[in-house]
């Protein structure tokens, strides 16, 4: 307690909320002098997905999993391409109570379409880590894998209780600089810390995403020194570099030129085997 306000330890935001006060990310809410995971089992919406869509190049390529989002995101991306959910609070988007084992048992009957599991995406999931937790672990007493789709920004503590639970994550890196994620209202630091964390984890497969935006993270250097960084803990990470179309708040700015990004995969071929290019 901080002045008679919770403090939520969830992500580099230390949101210190009075009682009912919802956090920046709007999922989490102080209840009983604590902060607790206020979208638990909220689902907006709900998709069997190609793997591949995530995105997951490497990871169990032609099958499909169960996609879950709810609501809210500890970032404000003016390019956010999910924007009615994750900008979102419980009475600004529709939502459904979606219990642990119901969604275990949906992915489970979506086996015969390919489904080998379930991802959690569309938003931000780490918001609510407790609900990736629980259906994680029951997803694995079920034999199914599970996917995390997030953009990394997360404390130490909570992304520790995922680690063994999360066969795959995609991070978006959405830039190398500070001044991008200002931006955006997040840290990159514990970006990077998050990806550090899961190259490491032996029992997860990771992939990298970054979106470049014409203007703002499209620099060649920058893209060489997230390549560069990003060999540094293992030069095999795919490392998707995709195409921005214009949404949200940022309509003004181009869609990227396919030969620019074209390019910029070949200056983050310099230091990683495996680069793709997205959305073109």
């Amino acid at each position: 307690m901080a002045d008679g306000r919770a403090v939520c330890g969830v992500c580099p935001h230390a949101c210190a909320l009075a009682e009912g006060r919802r956090g920046i990310c709007r999922a989490r809410a102080a209840r009983g002098g604590r902060v607790v995971d206020e979208n638990y089992g909220r689902v907006t919406s709900i998709a069997l997905d190609p793997v591949e869509k995530k995105p997951l190049a490497r990871f169990r390529p032609g099958s499909t999993v169960l996609s879950l989002g709810s609501y809210g995101c500890n970032l404000r991306c003016p390019f956010c391409q999910n924007a009615d959910i994750a900008c979102a609070g419980p009475n600004d988007a529709a939502w459904r109570e979606l219990a642990p084992e119901d969604a275990v048992r949906l992915a489970a009957a979506a086996r015969g379409e390919g489904c080998v599991g379930v991802a959690y995406t569309y938003n931000e999931p780490l918001v609510g880590y407790e609900y990736v937790r629980d259906v994680g672990r029951l997803a694995h007493e079920a034999g199914l894998a599970n996917v995390l789709v997030s953009n990394g920004m997360v404390n130490e503590g909570p992304l520790a209780e995922l680690l063994g639970i999360v066969d795959a994550a995609n991070i978006d890196l959405k830039g190398f600089t500070q001044g991008f994620y200002d931006l955006a209202g997040g840290d990159l630091a514990a970006v990077k810390r998050t990806i550090e964390t899961l190259a490491a984890d032996p029992t997860c497969h990771l992939e990298v995403t970054t979106l470049v935006i014409p203007g703002l993270n499209d620099d060649p250097g920058e893209i060489d020194a997230a390549a560069a960084w990003l060999a540094s803990l293992d030069p095999r990470i795919p490392y998707h570099l995709t195409r921005f179309f214009p949404c949200h708040r940022m309509l003004d700015r181009p869609p990227t030129p396919v030969p620019a990004l074209r390019a910029l995969a070949d200056v983050a071929r310099r230091h990683l085997d495996d680069v793709l290019v997205g959305n073109c």
